[in-house]
């Protein structure tokens, strides 16, 4: 029988393959299916599996250790639930749940029950709390700045004026970092019909012009000609800054839309005209800082003022020093050409990044599990763990506020890795010798795995029962389990059931259900909401039946604030002034250099105007990875069949290749000072001259003990990204903003070691 499952890259059908074993097959409703996930039930990924419960010997015995160097060994699942509750009780009353950091990040199922983020605290909140982090690393910046300025980000991702509207009505976009469809593989929660590849072709054939302002020609594919701009790195304000002086120079700004439902232009003005320093933002200035002829800057502000524009930033342009910089000049270029609220045009912030942008599809909260309440107030933002964790009690700023790093003793980690999302991973490792005891609950043999004191291995969304939903996707999917677990995988939730009786929460924790029990109330609550929302979503045992449930579209074609554009008053923002914030009082007030009262230009530390691309001249791009989602399946047979020699591609410009003498697939060293890693060339003309690019995901596997000063294996690029924040108002990542140097490697290369699995030991006596 046919069993459909959700994962984050889409919708696949469980069937009985060769053999009759299960295989894996595209969803036949998607018009694009990704084909990340049909290795899910592969040799090689089996082969990485953690089969069971399993403790670092050195904390295990009591002798120390490092984690990352040493071996494991294997338990039952009561002596490992048995430590775990001790571990976490002796914490508890020592140094308060406030030495405990619940860490996940969210990706590690489409699922809605068996969500390891939700189970995870959960769990901790019925156990007394725990340190959280907030905001993401692909959002950091943009989430702290766009509530002060326009709407929360959650609000605008939804709302996005949809591909359809584009089509019938935009006459230009311009995206600034490219609409990647490989990006919008995913959804969280299942990227059932994927729609970019399509959108863009019906809009390019519907007379659309497009306009990609990137270091990359790459990353937008419309089936036609696209203009490419190729500006430096991590200049993206000053070019946008120089457009909106043109428009003001020549008096094309919206004054209507500026009066009505902006706030603070005036305030703005004399820093765009230098009246404030001196320094015109003209097209000339930005030249110099972009490498964008300043004629086409011109011309381009006059035809965006001339058309129905609609302009995009790529989540990319904020995941960088200043990165809030970016996002508030293209919200307040769009503000003063007034086609904000206007059918195809405006702005998005992030078509392509995920496929829920520009979906036309009805929208409401779907099955979600209640994390309950954490008594503990303590958080960090969520890119700065290594800072908590290397200084403890010290002071940081976030969103204006002052706080302090809290102690933390024990990391308990379920979903996700951070030695993959996290900055200058050295730095991170170093840190992670710092806390107690680490627990994570994994799959897979990752790099965290390979870093905990104790390892409880959990089951695949193709192992469990679960309810697979996204935020403008039409369907829901009742994920069936099509396979037993892997060797003595459990559950998170039976994981967490078991630790919570043994420290006397099991009824805070399961409230008495089990998880049939709870896969029917999640979707009992979701009908009332959905009901709320227009949508008649069938009752559970049919679903279940069925296996799917459609959702189905809008009666109304969508675009972005138009309510709030019709009347402002009525339809008014969250901001403080309730319209769009091109001046901000409140930021303004925090005092902030590196993020001031309006839009800005603000020098880097890495960039390559800047002195230190005197030593590193290279500017690294790690964008996201085409063949899997973040990290996740790196090992499978579709992403190892897009490495080159074992190792993640770089992609460097002809030019930049020839002078260093490498060629197409040779082995390279990356490197600056924070650390090297190796890679296999690939030489194309879609990166523009000193650029290089590297996508992450590449599972962590640095130089071995016995040769601390050898290059990372497998081609992180996060080795060498810094670990710093984007500003003191967000502390968001600036993984963007990174100058390295590329190097052929001459001789034998040290074979990439990830993909074997750990070293295991017999237990001492």
């Amino acid at each position: 029988m046919r069993h459909l499952t959700a994962t984050h890259w889409g919708v696949y059908e469980v069937e009985a393959g060769a053999g009759g074993a299960p295989a894996l097959r595209p969803f036949a409703g998607d018009p694009a299916p990704s084909p990340i996930g049909l290795d899910a039930l592969g040799e090689e990924v089996a082969r990485l599996r953690v089969r069971r419960p399993a403790a670092r010997r050195g904390w295990l015995e009591g002798t120390g250790g490092r984690r990352g160097d040493d071996d494991f060994v294997e338990i039952g699942w009561d002596e490992a639930l048995d430590r775990v509750a001790a571990a976490l009780a002796r914490v508890r009353a020592a140094h308060g749940n406030e030495a405990i950091f619940g860490g996940s990040y969210g990706w590690s199922s489409a699922g809605r029950f068996h969500h390891a983020q939700s189970q995870v605290h959960r769990f901790l909140n019925a156990i007394g709390g725990y340190v959280r982090s907030v905001d993401t690393y692909s959002l950091g910046a943009a989430r702290v700045l766009m509530p002060h300025i326009v709407a929360p980000m959650e609000e605008l991702m939804v709302s996005h004026t949809s591909w359809d509207v584009i089509a019938d009505h935009t006459k230009l976009f311009v995206c600034f970092g490219g609409i990647p469809a490989k990006n919008a593989q995913v959804s969280s929660g299942g990227a059932m019909e994927h729609r970019i590849p399509g959108a863009l072709r019906r809009a390019a054939e519907a007379g659309v012009r497009f306009v990609n302002v990137s270091p990359v020609r790459d990353d937008i594919d419309t089936g036609g000609p696209v203009e490419w701009i190729p500006i430096r790195p991590n200049t993206d304000a000053a070019l946008l800054l120089a457009l909106a002086h043109t428009i003001h120079a020549d008096g094309r700004h919206d004054r209507d839309f500026l009066a009505r439902c902006c706030a603070g232009f005036e305030r703005f003005v004399p820093y765009l005209t230098g009246a404030a320093d001196g320094q015109p933002k003209d097209a000339a200035w930005a030249a110099a800082i972009t490498e964008v002829p300043a004629e086409r800057i011109v011309a381009l502000a006059r035809e965006m003022a001339s058309t129905r524009t609609m302009l995009n930033a790529s989540w990319s342009l904020q995941r960088a020093e200043h990165g809030e910089q970016p996002y508030w000049a293209l919200v307040t270029l769009a503000s003063m050409l007034g086609q904000i609220g206007l059918p195809g045009g405006g702005f998005g912030v992030g078509y392509g990044a995920t496929n829920l942008m520009g979906s036309p599809n009805a929208r409401f909260g779907g099955p979600t599990l209640n994390q309950g309440r954490n008594a503990v107030r303590a958080f960090i933002p969520v890119a700065r763990i290594a800072d908590m964790l290397l200084n403890p009690g010290a002071p940081f700023e976030y969103n204006g506020g002052r706080h302090a790093y809290p102690d933390i003793r024990l990391i308990y980690w379920a979903g996700g890795n951070p030695f993959h999302h996290h900055q200058d991973l050295h730095r991170l490792a170093e840190a992670w010798q710092r806390p107690q005891t680490i627990i994570v609950h994994e799959q897979f043999w990752t790099a965290t795995a390979r870093r905990a004191d104790i390892v409880l291995p959990a089951t695949t969304s193709l192992e469990r029962d679960d309810i697979g939903f996204a935020n403008g996707e039409r369907h829901l999917i009742a994920m069936k389990r099509a396979v037993p677990p892997a060797g003595e995988a459990r559950d998170d939730f039976a994981i967490f059931a078991a630790l919570a009786q043994r420290l006397g929460a099991a009824a805070a924790y399961t409230e008495n259900r089990s998880e049939a029990d709870w896969l029917r109330a999640i979707y009992d609550d979701s009908r009332v909401r959905a009901k709320q929302a227009g949508i008649e979503l069938p009752a559970f045992d049919d679903f279940w039946r069925a296996g799917i449930a459609t959702v189905g579209a809008r009666n109304a074609r969508p675009v972005m604030l138009e309510a709030f554009r019709g009347d402002p008053a009525a339809h008014p923002l969250k901001t403080p002034s309730g319209r769009i914030e091109i001046f901000s009082e409140r930021i303004a007030g925090f005092g902030a250099a590196d993020c001031p009262g309006h839009a800005a230009w603000l020098d880097k530390v890495e960039w390559l105007g800047g002195a230190a691309a005197r030593r590193f001249p290279l500017h690294l791009l790690s964008d996201q990875p085409s063949t899997r989602l973040h990290s996740q399946l790196d090992h499978s047979a579709h992403s190892r069949a897009g490495k080159v020699a074992g190792r993640q591609p770089i992609t460097l410009n002809p030019a930049d290749a020839a002078a260093r003498g490498i060629g197409p697939g040779d082995t390279v060293r990356v490197f600056n000072d924070r650390g090297a890693c190796l890679a296999g060339a690939v030489v194309s003309d879609a990166v523009r001259r000193g650029v290089v690019r590297l996508s992450t995901g590449a599972w962590f596997d640095p130089a071995p003990a016995d040769d601390p000063a050898g290059p990372e294996r497998s081609g992180n690029p996060n080795v060498l990204t810094r670990d710093a924040g984007s500003s003191r108002l967000a502390q968001g990542c600036s993984a963007q903003s990174c100058l390295v140097e590329v190097e052929a490697w001459r001789g034998p290369a040290p074979a990439p070691r990830v993909y074997d699995p750990p070293r295991f030991a017999a237990r001492s006596s």
